[in-house]
């Protein structure tokens, strides 16, 4: 069911990768508006336990109405998804059987111009998930330094024109604070090399990327959620992510990869001295994408990467 809110991506392929059973206990770690929680509820009906965590209020009250018919066993919760363990701490909840992140921003978030997410229209430079967070796009773009700032758009948006766009940015600052999406948009494609001011991509897609992700510190809570994840995962449980682009798909890629190795000893050292053991099996050794058809229906679909993980061991 496509929700007007937002359109999950990747819904069967995900139910699947989960290894969805009844009375089960599983964590959305990126609610939204609710779509994949309901869908795994329905999947492991009657008794299935969903804790679904998110740190948008407009996310939240969208996936409470979505999810009303399945009466008390959703557990929606407002936080950050890397904070996982400590949720659960205060849930009297051990083990999980399976968790889900979908990563980056929804469609309702890019959509609505209040938020600051899209420069396809105008609106403050804000950018938060949470709008109770003190840190803003408009505090990042006219505060740092341009060191600072062409280091977040080349680490976090890949941006090779990273130097240009944050002279660029600081020059403008001078005249006034920068304070709206277009107005920005405008200054970082007029940085551009003429050749690439009108590619297929917009020039300012890599620059907002990177402010989002610097803004709500997303990789960081990415390896926090995963690390917390794996530590909660019931043996047999299975964790899958969903990311849009590739810094998110690597780190994902890198640490599962990592926790289905255990030793971590040297390669030169001959016999095992740390009896790491591996924590997770790769279910997934080349990411799982969406059809052609899916595509078509959900243009956002078309750079979804879904990578799954089973845990091996338990450590609960």
């Amino acid at each position: 069911m496509k929700s007007p809110y937002h359109e999950p991506v990747l819904m069967r392929e995900i139910l699947e990768s989960l290894n969805l059973k009844p009375g089960g206990i599983y964590v959305d770690g990126t609610l939204g508006g609710g779509g994949h929680a309901r869908e795994i509820l329905a999947a492991t009906a009657p008794d299935g336990i969903l804790v679904g965590i998110d740190r948008d209020d407009e996310a939240l009250a969208e996936a409470q109405r979505v999810l009303e018919p399945c009466g008390t066993r959703p557990i929606l919760v407002k936080g950050n998804y890397a904070d996982l363990a400590e949720i659960l701490d205060r849930l009297g909840i051990d083990g999980v059987d399976g968790i889900v992140l979908d990563l980056g921003v929804s469609s309702h978030q890019l959509e609505t111009a209040g938020r600051g997410f899209s420069f396809t229209q105008s609106a403050p430079l804000d950018m938060r998930m949470d709008r109770d967070a003190p840190l803003t796009a408009r505090e990042l773009v006219n505060t740092l330094d341009p060191r600072e700032i062409k280091h977040i758009l080349r680490l976090y948006g890949e941006e090779l024109q990273a130097g240009r766009i944050a002279r660029a940015i600081a020059e403008r600052r001078k005249q006034a604070p920068i304070e709206r999406t277009d107005e920005l948009a405008a200054i970082v494609a007029t940085a551009m090399p003429a050749h690439m001011r009108h590619g297929r991509i917009h020039p300012a897609t890599r620059t907002f990327q990177a402010l989002r992700i610097a803004v709500n510190d997303e990789l960081t809570s990415l390896r926090r959620g995963i690390a917390s994840g794996i530590d909660r995962l019931k043996e047999g449980g299975r964790f899958s992510v969903i990311s849009f682009h590739s810094l998110e798909d690597r780190m994902v890629k890198e640490l599962f990869r990592d926790a289905s190795r255990g030793c971590t000893c040297p390669h030169d050292l001959p016999v095992c001295a740390c009896g790491g053991k591996p924590r997770l099996r790769v279910i997934t050794r080349k990411p799982v994408r969406p059809g052609e058809g899916e595509v078509e229906r959900n243009p956002r679909a078309r750079s979804a990467k879904l990578r799954t993980a089973e845990r091996t061991g338990s450590c609960l």
